[in-house]
């Protein structure tokens, strides 16, 4: 059985990982999570693009908000708002359920991996749900009043700061999780996706950890990434106004030159296309319904093949 494994932030990344699940038999998909947006609030690890993927693939994300769950119920923020507790990062009282367990297991030494697969299946996933590393790499934004904890900058802030840099604290540190290195260099791996999530926040931590570049570089498989860019902007995100502050081009140039050292294969919008040195495929790839996702990853799926064959 070919098998296929995507790199994923959260909700952009979730979409397209949604529409491989749906177009390849459930079991055949493993899908990579950046767990750089990780952090505790309120003594509890909240790992967001781990539950996003987790949830989006149960069929319980929340639609509207794109993030948490779906007919979630807020009585845990209200109380908390009303003996002065921090809220401005919002835990419905489902989603609480979620990082109380994993933050138990945590605490007692089992792993993120471990606790993420067993949560997947308990949610009826067949997928493979992998965060990227075990040990702790926490995004940190460089702006010009100083460095900021992903969550301050993304949630607290509404990413107002203008934004200078990155550091993955701990990716030093970080290694390869052996499920991951198992994935990339699986000879059954008929294709590897780079997700259409930022390049900065939500790809770049995952490929910080030593030894993913070297892997990807070596994977048997073509390495295809699709752009987060339609029309020289971002869906969702702050991917178009971190590129402007870094200086760099808002175009699909900039997308392929970041993931140059392994890639094989960029998928962009009609009318997206550049030139460069690399295979490119056209298609629609905003994924707003289910068949729009279930469309892109056919499409993935099918130009993953042309590179291989």
């Amino acid at each position: 059985m070919n098998r296929v494994v995507a790199i994923s932030g959260g909700i952009g990344g979730a979409k397209l990982a949604l529409g491989l699940y749906k177009t390849l038999p459930p079991v055949a998909l493993t899908v990579i999570c950046n767990t750089g947006d990780d952090f505790e609030h309120l003594g509890l690890t909240v790992c967001p693009d781990i539950d996003t993927v987790t949830y989006t693939l149960a069929g319980l994300a929340n639609r509207t908000l794109g993030w948490g769950r779906e007919g979630e119920t807020w009585a845990f923020m209200e109380a908390l708002k009303a003996i002065g507790g921090e809220t401005w990062f919002r835990l419905g009282d489902g989603d609480l359920a979620l990082h109380v367990e994993r933050t138990r297991r945590l605490a007692i030494g089992d792993s993120l991996s471990a606790i993420t697969r067993d949560f997947a299946r308990s949610l009826g996933i067949r997928a493979a749900v992998l965060p990227m590393a075990d040990t702790h790499v926490r995004t940190i934004v460089q702006t010009p009043e100083g460095p900021l904890p992903f969550q301050r900058y993304f949630v607290e802030q509404q990413c107002a700061p203008t934004v200078t840099g990155f550091d993955f604290d701990g990716a030093d540190k970080a290694r390869l999780t052996p499920e991951v290195a198992a994935a990339v260099s699986d000879p059954d791996v008929s294709c590897i996706v780079i997700c259409p999530s930022n390049p900065f926040i939500s790809i770049d931590p995952v490929l910080a950890v030593p030894g993913m570049v070297d892997a990807l570089r070596a994977a048997p498989a073509p390495v295809v990434a699709v752009s987060p860019l339609i029309g020289g902007d971002a869906v969702k995100g702050p991917t178009a106004k971190m590129m402007s502050e870094l200086g760099l081009e808002l175009s699909n140039r900039t997308i392929a030159a970041r993931y140059g050292a392994f890639l094989d294969g960029l998928i962009v919008n009609p009318g997206d296309e550049v030139e460069v040195d690399l295979p490119q495929h056209a298609t629609p790839t905003l994924m707003t319904t289910d068949a729009e996702k279930t469309a892109v990853a056919k499409e993935v799926l099918a130009f993953g093949a042309r590179l291989a064959s």
